[in-house]
């Protein structure tokens, strides 16, 4: 099976309330110890996006990608340590044009994908 991604620019477009996604985030790794410098990174996570978060710290960011660790990165050239730089929809699920499917339309759906 084939999945085409269609990266976003996080500069240009942000996706919909709540919608999952994957999203491209860049960074510096702190350094190991006995190195003087961390090593950079740019890599993909699978994050959701929603306008309006409050972190466990009690800070309220606008416009945010939020990852299973519940860490915030905000879209690329606002200050944030790990920007997201692009984001893709999720693929749809194996045979179907939907990225998810509920109830026991869930357990046919599975049935059938794995024949």
């Amino acid at each position: 099976m084939d999945a085409v991604v269609e990266w976003v620019d996080a500069r240009e477009r942000l996706p919909r309330d709540g919608m999952p996604v994957v999203a491209a985030t860049s960074g510096r790794y702190p350094p190991e110890p006995g190195e003087a410098d961390g090593e950079d990174f740019w890599l993909v996570l699978p994050m959701y996006f929603t306008p309006r978060h409050f972190g466990e710290d009690g800070a309220e960011y606008r416009d945010c990608f939020v990852d299973s660790d519940r860490v915030v990165r905000l879209p690329y050239g606002r200050p944030c340590a790990e920007p997201v730089t692009h984001w893709a929809e999720l693929p749809t699920l194996p045979g179907m044009a939907v990225q998810h499917v509920l109830g026991e339309d869930a357990r046919v759906a599975a049935r059938d994908a794995m024949g």
